[in-house]
């Protein structure tokens, strides 16, 4: 008997651990995931390739535009949000803001850009690139040097800045891999 006394005082401390969640917070959770996957589906297909989704979920979503009937739409996201449920919500989440610029880590991830472009374009630029190498190993070091190159000499000649914004986008499409 003390055995089995004792094994009931254990479990009890195991359900004092037992987080209990509304229902009305678990469908909040649900429209939250049906919400997201509606954003996920107006996306592009190229865009779509940036986001770590897994599973049927990317053919779920393409699948979303073709759906004309409401309540087949409404049918489709609520599978759509269960499929959401084995993703990591919180870089879809991430990804999504990267792409809304109004958001506070789009425009943080544009100013730390522009100042990147800034310090390789500065009088220390040898010591700037070698650092943006360091810290994006998979950028092509000589196409980055003729960009800083061909911004220099755009910069002593007063022309339009077509080359800063060449610059500028090659740098921003290194750090989104």
């Amino acid at each position: 008997m003390r055995k089995d006394r004792s094994a009931l005082h254990e479990n009890e401390d195991q359900d004092d651990e037992i987080i209990l969640v509304s229902k009305s917070e678990l469908k909040r959770d649900a429209h939250e995931l049906r919400d997201l996957g509606e954003k996920l589906s107006n996306l592009k297909p190229g865009q779509l390739e940036k986001f770590p989704l897994e599973g049927r979920i990317v053919d779920a979503l393409l699948e979303a535009k073709r759906i004309t009937s409401h309540n087949a739409r409404k049918r489709h996201f609520g599978f759509i949000g269960k499929l959401m449920l084995d993703q990591d919500i919180d870089a879809i989440r991430h990804q999504l803001a990267m792409l809304d610029t109004s958001s506070d880590e789009y425009n943080r991830h544009f100013h730390l850009l522009e100042r990147w472009r800034d310090r390789l374009l500065g009088e220390n630029s040898n010591t700037a690139v070698t650092e943006f190498l360091d810290s994006h190993p998979a950028t092509d070091a000589q196409k980055l040097r003729q960009l800083i190159r061909n911004t220099n000499k755009e910069k002593s000649e007063d022309k339009k800045a077509a080359q800063s914004k060449k610059l500028f986008r090659y740098l921003r499409e290194v750090s989104e891999e």
